[in-house]
């Protein structure tokens, strides 16, 4: 489609075609390549910077298996930091479950399903459903055994489970920390799900070989395309937000019937609801997070329910709207949500509901929570519903639109360029160390979200690029996005050619 060959007829780039040029047609990305061997960047970094900034949604890997067999551990030994927590008893609480992970070069995501309250309905129903939801989004499973206890009826569940999704599975076989405890691994080919790998996630044993065959499973990309571009069926959108926000009271009140049941018991409903709804004469698919909800004593359990729910829901959507109870006052839970989004790259709305409930004090507290609590969100579109009356429902649709288009936009790498040249000689860099560092030139080498990688003469500060990711918005507007800059610095033996 696009012309390879500069006009004197020579090949711009030799091997350019061949190579994932992320949202660069080959002839820009002939032309961009040219621009930075004449700054004397080393052509391959820049390849690999295009390449690992237009990747679409990283393919996603769950962790699975009963508690307390070092399912924690193996993803912080998986990610290279110790962020996932880890704790002897099960029932520990975080907010976050999803990581992204490098091996060999490739980048992928972890969904950590350890460590939550194993007697909510009876362990064998907890890992299932634990199970069931990070299985549901993820491309492929790591299943953990603990090879000193060898396989257990718990163990046996999990491995139905697993032939029933029909996903691909690496079995490992954990606390193998010599030689001797290798037979104890052997024993584990009874599951029936191929070769057990012996690792011990504590020390880092085996951790690469089996690492190695989690790439051969792996895909490049994720099985789902999202809509929009002619196949992959209707936009997907995750309602989510903390419990008893109203999100299955939304959906009813969206389908126009009562499709989603309201219960107050936590835990029972397991899989997520899709509703194929249509609006405005398009159809969507929602996806209910909604389902769980807290009762005091189940609190640990049913939070880490929640989490893994919304980490599985926002991970097979393109659009995330945050519905936040506006008669509360903004909490941590809710920010911590809005992060979760943010970061799996989604598209945002922010949805505050119970609207009509609200007097005009607590309207003016809450116009000052949103911008101290959510100002990093400033640019998601925001609507006032009321999930009871349906106030300011027509408005919901919109707002996805806005967000999906700002999601999708693309800057041509020539205005880019023209743009961030103005933008550096009004505003350069502060000067460092007796050094002024630029920003050279950039491009967008991705959407969904808009991902942009910029080459500059030396380090660029945090609060430069966020100077940058503002104006952006000011000049192109990629509204209800997030936006990821990556800044790849000249190396001191470059030279201009």
């Amino acid at each position: 489609m696009n012309d390879h060959t500069q006009p004197d007829g020579s090949d711009a780039y030799e091997g350019a075609p061949e190579h994932d040029h992320g949202a660069l047609g080959d002839a820009e990305f002939a032309e961009f390549m040219e621009l930075a061997a004449e700054e004397g960047f080393d052509l391959e970094d820049v390849e690999g910077a295009i390449e690992a900034a237009g990747h679409g949604p990283l393919p996603v890997l769950a962790v699975v298996g009963r508690p307390n067999v070092g399912k924690s551990t193996l993803v912080n030994r998986i990610i290279g930091r110790r962020e996932a927590v880890v704790e002897d008893k099960p029932g520990v609480t975080r907010d976050r479950v999803t990581y992204e992970a490098e091996w060999a070069g490739r980048r992928f995501k972890v969904v950590d399903t350890g460590g939550w309250e194993q007697d909510v309905l009876g362990i064998d129903a907890s890992v299932a459903a634990q199970a069931e939801y990070a299985i549901d989004a993820a491309d492929a499973v790591v299943f953990v055994v603990d090879a000193k206890v060898g396989a257990t009826d718990t163990d046996e569940a999990v491995v139905r489970l697993l032939r029933k999704a029909g996903k691909p599975v690496v079995l490992c076989a954990n606390k193998v920390d010599g030689p001797s405890g290798e037979a104890d691994a052997a024993y584990l080919w009874s599951l029936g799900l191929g070769e057990p790998y012996p690792v011990s996630a504590l020390h880092g044993r085996g951790t690469g070989d089996m690492l190695d065959q989690v790439l051969e499973v792996l895909p490049e990309a994720p099985r789902e395309t999202f809509g929009g571009g002619g196949i992959g069926g209707p936009r997907r959108i995750a309602l989510i937000g903390r419990p008893n926000v109203g999100k299955s009271s939304l959906l009813n009140k969206v389908a126009g019937e009562e499709r989603v049941v309201v219960n107050e018991l936590a835990g029972t409903t397991r899989d997520p609801v899709d509703e194929l709804i249509e609006l405005g004469g398009v159809t969507w698919k929602f996806v209910d997070t909604a389902g769980i909800r807290k009762r005091v004593h189940l609190q640990q359990g049913a939070d880490y329910y929640a989490s893994l729910r919304t980490a599985a829901a926002v991970e097979k959507a393109e659009v995330a709207v945050i519905l936040i109870d506006a008669s509360e006052s903004i909490s941590v839970q809710d920010q911590r949500i809005v992060t979760m989004a943010v970061e799996a790259g989604r598209a945002v709305v922010l949805a505050f509901n119970k609207w009509d409930t609200l007097d005009e004090e607590r309207r003016y507290y809450l116009e000052r929570e949103i911008e101290t609590e959510l100002g990093q969100v400033a640019w998601a579109p925001r609507v006032n519903v009321s999930a009871r009356t349906g106030r300011h429902m027509e408005k919901l649709v919109p707002a996805i639109e806005t967000a999906l288009a700002g999601w999708e936009t693309r800057v041509p790498t020539g205005r880019l360029n023209a743009f961030l040249g103005e933008l550096v000689a009004a505003h350069p860099h502060p000067i460092r160390g007796g050094k002024q560092p630029r920003i050279l030139f950039g491009t967008q080498a991705g959407t969904k979200p808009p991902r942009f990688v910029l080459f500059a003469s030396g380090f660029i500060e945090a609060g430069y690029r966020r100077f940058i990711e503002r104006r952006l918005r000011e000049e192109f507007g990629f509204e209800g996005t997030p936006i990821h800059i990556s800044v790849r610095v000249r190396e001191k033996r470059g030279k201009k050619k």
